[in-house]
């Protein structure tokens, strides 16, 4: 049974982001943690009674109508937290997390320089015992190394570790540009996707590829045509999903509104997942500050203090017939100046988040 997970390379090359460090236990470092922990921590595990609205009391409720995020699918993005788990260890960690109210925690990797070793099946339950769903996994694409662990380099073992976890979702963070940025070239990405998707399906697992904004470039060959448009087309709806990174898909949205050429070409990411809805399993939920000095037309920030208007994107994807609990909405920042404080004022804006009545 694995207990790590190897970087992403190219990942690490292009957006400087994720090292997929993994995780791993460090109960004996729970002694730090009364330093750590950032002060008064919203109380109280979100129940389906009241849709996990305890939280919301750190900065009041918005409104008088129902919740806008879903009883039990509040999930948190652990790269957001490496620092922690790499000094306190999983159990605190996740003690925390409990506390602010999350339901789910979706990993990035397994192993992250911790106090010592943990098997799955241990990670497994350390957060269900914290009332923690692991939900979905990043995973590198591909590597030249043949021993990385990524889905086209040792696929089986990636699932079989995906299984051990209990996971519903595995998927990667890594673009499809592994074969350059043709259309072709997306196309024989989107052959990959179909086969892992189909691996993942056997295994009663869905699945997904997380977008950063040059997924919404264009085609070097043919600059009319989206890539992330042919990534949709391309791949089978029913094997191959997506995990939209709602900040990402905004940057995407200030950096390709215009072709090449500079004809205009605009876009709205909330239409994509409004046009396929069951392709959109899972969200990262991250903010940003409009900056148009800024090149990629924004400046990250925890989760309610920035411009993205989540109370109309969560809203407009849960109104949806069949669907206010067929998404799982991840809390992220890729920087956060300190993370605890992030995920305790994020979960506390987003059940704070109340539907126009």
């Amino acid at each position: 049974m694995s207990r790590f997970s190897q970087p992403d390379p190219e990942l690490g090359h292009r957006l400087s982001r994720r090292g997929m460090l993994g995780v791993a236990a460090g109960a004996t470092a729970a002694a730090l943690l009364g330093a750590a922990a950032p002060a008064n921590a919203a109380t109280g595990n979100a129940t389906a009674a009241t849709g996990g609205a305890t939280p919301a009391t750190a900065s009041g409720a918005k409104g008088r109508g129902r919740p806008v995020l879903p009883p039990g699918r509040l999930g948190i993005q652990l790269y957001s937290l490496r620092d922690k788990v790499s000094t306190l260890g999983f159990g605190p960690v996740f003690a925390e997390l409990e506390r602010y109210g999350y339901d789910e925690v979706e990993f990035a990797g397994y192993t992250q320089g911790s106090a010592g070793p943990i098997t799955l099946a241990q990670l497994e339950r350390l957060a269900r015992n914290h009332g923690l769903n692991p939900i979905g996994s990043h995973v590198g694409y591909y590597s030249d190394d043949p021993g990385a662990y990524t889905f086209a380099q040792n696929l089986t073992k990636v699932l079989d570790d995906a299984q051990a976890l209990g996971l519903k979702h595995i998927g990667t963070a890594s673009g499809p540009f592994r074969y350059g940025s043709t259309v072709d070239a997306w196309k024989r990405a989107a052959e990959d996707f179909n086969t892992y998707g189909a691996a993942a399906r056997a295994r009663g697992m869905k699945f997904y590829q997380h977008n950063h904004s040059e997924e919404f470039s264009f085609a070097t060959d043919n600059p009319k045509v989206r890539l992330y448009d042919v990534l949709l087309k391309e791949t089978d709806p029913d094997l191959v999903h997506l995990e939209m990174d709602i900040y990402w898909a905004y940057v995407g949205q200030f950096r390709f509104s215009k072709r090449p050429d500079g004809t205009p070409a605009p876009f709205e990411p909330l239409n994509y997942v409004l046009r396929q809805p069951d392709r959109y399993p899972l969200f990262h939920v991250k903010d940003g500050e409009s900056d148009p000095s800024n090149p990629y037309g924004y400046n990250m920030t925890d989760v309610g203090d920035g411009d993205i208007d989540y109370q109309r994107f969560i809203s407009a994807v849960t109104r949806l017939r069949g669907h206010r609990m067929a998404h799982h909405w991840q809390a992220e920042h890729d920087n956060p100046a300190e993370s605890f404080t992030f995920a305790r004022r994020s979960s506390a804006h987003l059940h704070s988040l109340r539907e126009k009545c």
